[in-house]
């Protein structure tokens, strides 16, 4: 657990298999969809390819994670029927893509965002309540993504209320209803109350409500939020507002004073959609996005090309790497590509991503988050991000994957909190170069 600056909830559970604040295994990250995947397999009355022990076991035991998923990527799940997955931003992004990505048969998949196309009209927007960024969006490029009769299922890291996937139960049932929607989700601390609340909600809409985890169980809360002030005395505040714990022994890798940056443009290996956004303050980022995200909607006939866009861009990506000991991070909801990517980097890779999530840093050797650094989004600067748990002396060599492309200015405050990390090279991969950029020598 970790402390998080938030008056609306002072705490987070922080995941050992997500890959997103704790830097893992990839396969681990990715094996972490494969169970979801079970479970609804299981609950459903399909057959199952793997025992769910197995799962569980190699989710604790990262040696075992690679060759327990290329099995299950060799033997996709059963799927009676269409189904429409939708995943959460931020963090559940990549959890809900390498859960679809495992079935076979006709299915479809989309993951909210919190980014605003401006050529396009949200299908979908409901709020997310306590979180630090509420409004979630649901663009699809086909205007029928959502019709049609067939079940929903809505993937997320944990359940708390349940009021984020009630909100988009009651949107999409308003607008396209259906009878049965299934949540999954890695925790599920409702209340009692709470699941009362979804039986109401089942009543109400003449629905089957159906909510599977891998853990659940009940949480009572007490206190409130921290302030800055209550920073422990361990932690240090530092440039660009980072915050690194100050009890952890430096070991292993020479310290870098200034990182070498090595900028490589993969955007050839993948396909692109050509839509701008707005930031906060209205401003445009005019560069487009990667069409087989899940942010635009995809369908099961795509997931052969991306797999085959992945295997490409990772074998390249491969070859640009100089040391042994190699961490790889993605951005924001950009997290399912990079993930996949570095599974296929070769040995000695640990895969994290970025957050606008807000937390405490502490020097306690079972808490949480133990280094923090802080910058101003590239996509907007009135947004914090943050990345966690670097320690100083431990990886050579890092690869940071960005979706867009982002002028000089927009990326500043980014690239001095990688330069904060001391790391000795650091690779920026570039996803979406456009023509101009790559012909001024990008």
């Amino acid at each position: 657990m970790a402390a998080r600056v938030n008056k609306k909830r002072s705490f987070l559970f922080v995941s050992k298999v997500l890959g997103k604040h704790i830097p893992v295994n990839p396969h681990v990250s990715l094996l972490s969809g494969a169970a979801l995947a079970l479970l609804y397999v299981q609950k459903f009355g399909q057959e199952l390819p793997e025992e769910m022990e197995n799962i569980m076991d190699a989710l604790q035991h990262p040696q075992q994670a690679e060759g327990l998923y290329q099995r299950l990527k060799s033997e996709l799940l059963p799927l009676g029927e269409d189904t429409l997955f939708i995943s959460f931003a931020e963090t559940a992004t990549a959890l809900g893509h390498s859960m679809y990505d495992l079935f076979a048969g006709t299915s479809r998949f989309l993951h909210t965002t919190r980014e605003e196309i401006r050529e396009m009209n949200a299908v979908l927007q409901f709020e997310e309540e306590h979180s630090h960024a509420t409004a979630h969006r649901c663009y699809a490029l086909q205007s029928d993504f959502f019709t049609g009769s067939q079940p929903v299922v809505l993937i997320d890291d944990e359940i708390t209320t349940g009021n984020t996937a009630l909100n988009i139960i009651r949107d999409l049932h308003g607008k396209h209803p259906r009878s049965r929607y299934t949540v999954v989700s890695l925790l599920d601390w409702r209340s009692d109350a709470d699941k009362r609340r979804f039986e109401e909600v089942e009543r109400e809409l003449n629905v089957n409500i159906h909510c599977l985890s891998l853990m659940s169980g009940q949480i009572e809360v007490t206190g409130g939020p921290l302030d800055l002030e209550h920073l422990s005395p361990q932690v240090e505040v530092i440039d660009q507002g980072n915050a690194r714990a100050k009890t952890l022994e430096p070991k292993g890798l020479a310290y870098a004073s200034e990182p070498v940056f090595k900028v490589h443009d993969v955007s050839s290996h993948f396909g692109h959609v050509d839509v701008s956004s707005i930031d906060s303050k209205q401003r445009a980022n005019l560069c487009g996005y990667l069409r087989l995200t899940g942010r635009f909607g995809l369908h099961s006939e795509d997931n052969i090309l991306l797999d085959e866009q992945v295997h490409s861009s990772a074998a390249w990506l491969k070859a640009q790497r100089t040391g042994t000991r190699t961490l790889c991070m993605g951005t924001g909801e950009f997290m399912y590509i990079p993930m996949r990517i570095s599974a296929e980097m070769g040995e000695g890779v640990s895969y994290q991503s970025s957050t606008r999530s807000p937390i405490y840093p502490a020097g306690h050797d079972h808490y949480a988050v133990n280094y923090a650094f802080r910058y101003e989004s590239p996509d907007d600067s009135q947004t914090p991000n943050f990345f966690y748990n670097i320690p100083p002396h431990v990886y050579d060599e890092m690869f940071v994957f960005m979706e867009r492309t982002y002028d000089e200015e927009q990326q500043q405050s980014m690239m001095n909190a990688l330069k904060d990390t001391r790391i000795p090279v650091i690779h920026l991969i570039y996803f979406n170069v456009p023509a101009s950029r790559q012909t001024e020598g990008f």
